[in-house]
C-alpha cells in the first residue's frame, strides 16, 4: 500500500494562492458545498479583493458564497476579511442568501473557538485544506470543520393547518395528486405503517400519529416536488439521479434534497427514489 505524502502549499514553490484559487474556480465542486458555479474572482471591493464568488443552481433560494482562501494557518486579519467581504456582498445584493466561506490549511483551536462565537449569527463555513502528492501531481481534500447553523425547514413548524385531499386536488391537479400517491407508495414500501398527512403547505408523513417528515411532497399544477432530508450534498448520488433523468438538487440551506417529478417514474427512477427515502430515514431517525 502506497502512503500519501502530505505537503504544505504555503511552503511549495510551485503552488501558490493563485494556483489554489484556479483549482476552485475551475471546479467548485471540490469544496464539497454542492452544485456551485463560478461567478467572479479577485472581485474588487471597497476594502480589498474577494478571492472567489460562487453561486448555487437553486432558482428558488439563490445563494452566493463569498470564499476566501489562505495558505498556511489562518489569522485575525483573514477572518476579518472573510466576514467583511460577506457583509459587503449581502448588503449590495440582498436578493440572494449569502454564506461566508473560509479556506485555510490550518485553523488553530483558539481561532476556531472565536469563529464558533460568530456561528448562528453569521452563516459561516470553515474548510480545512489538505494537499497530497499523488503520482507527481497534487490532490486536494477539503474538510468542513465548522458549518453554518442550519435553520429548520419552513415545513417543520410545530403548528400546521390540516386540510383534506380535496384541497390539494384543487391547489395542484388530480393528475399530480395521483403522481404523489405513487411517490408515497415508494415511502410506504420502506415503512408500511407510515401514512400521509395533508397540511396547508405540503403533504407530509405520520408515524404513529406523529409527524415524521423525513420526506414530504409539494404537488404543483404540472409537477411534484419530492423533498427528502439530506444534511450534505452527495455528488456521486446527484450524478446517478441526473443520469436517470431525475431533476434533483441539494438545497443545503434547508438540509434537503429536492426532486422535481413530472411523470410516473421509470423502474430505474423508482429504485433511486427509494434510495433517497432510505437515506432520509436514517438521518431523521
Amino acid at each position: 500500500m502506497k502512503k500519501l505524502e502530505t505537503i504544505k502549499l504555503k511552503n511549495s514553490p510551485d503552488h501558490n494562492e493563485a494556483w489554489l484559487q484556479k483549482q476552485i474556480w475551475d471546479d467548485p465542486s471540490i469544496l464539497g458545498l454542492g452544485n456551485l458555479h463560478s461567478i467572479t474572482k479577485e472581485k474588487v471591493l471597497p476594502y480589498g479583493r474577494l478571492d472567489i464568488l460562487l453561486g448555487d443552481s437553486d432558482s428558488d433560494n439563490p445563494t452566493r458564497y463569498e470564499v476566501e482562501v489562505q495558505l498556511g494557518d489562518t489569522d485575525e486579519s483573514h477572518i476579518i476579511r472573510t466576514i467583511e467581504y460577506w457583509d459587503l456582498e449581502r448588503k449590495r445584493y440582498p436578493q440572494y442568501d449569502h454564506v461566508a466561506v473560509l479556506v485555510a490549511e490550518g485553523v488553530t483551536g483558539r481561532f476556531l473557538n472565536v469563529l464558533n462565537l460568530f456561528n448562528g449569527h453569521i452563516p459561516l463555513i470553515v474548510l480545512k485544506l489538505e494537499a497530497f502528492k499523488v503520482d507527481g501531481d497534487v490532490a486536494l481534500h477539503f474538510t468542513r470543520i465548522l458549518d453554518r447553523v442550519q435553520l429548520g425547514m419552513p415545513e417543520e413548524e410545530e403548528a400546521v393547518e390540516q386540510v383534506d385531499r380535496a384541497y390539494w386536488e384543487k391547489r395542484s391537479s388530480p393528475e399530480m395528486l395521483k403522481l404523489t400517491d405513487g411517490l408515497l407508495a415508494i415511502v410506504k414500501k420502506a415503512e408500511p405503517n407510515i401514512v400521509e398527512n395533508y397540511t396547508k403547505h405540503y403533504i407530509g408523513l405520520l408515524r404513529n400519529n406523529t409527524a415524521s417528515n423525513y420526506c414530504y411532497f409539494k404537488p404543483k399544477k404540472s409537477y411534484v416536488y419530492m423533498i427528502c432530508k439530506a444534511n450534505e450534498a452527495d455528488e456521486e448520488f446527484s450524478k446517478r439521479l441526473d443520469a436517470a433523468g431525475l431533476d434533483a438538487e441539494y438545497v443545503l440551506k434547508w438540509n434537503m434534497l429536492r426532486i422535481k417529478i413530472r411523470t410516473k417514474p421509470t423502474n430505474e427512477q423508482v429504485v433511486l427514489l427509494g434510495e433517497a427515502v432510505d437515506r432520509a430515514r436514517k438521518l431523521y431517525g
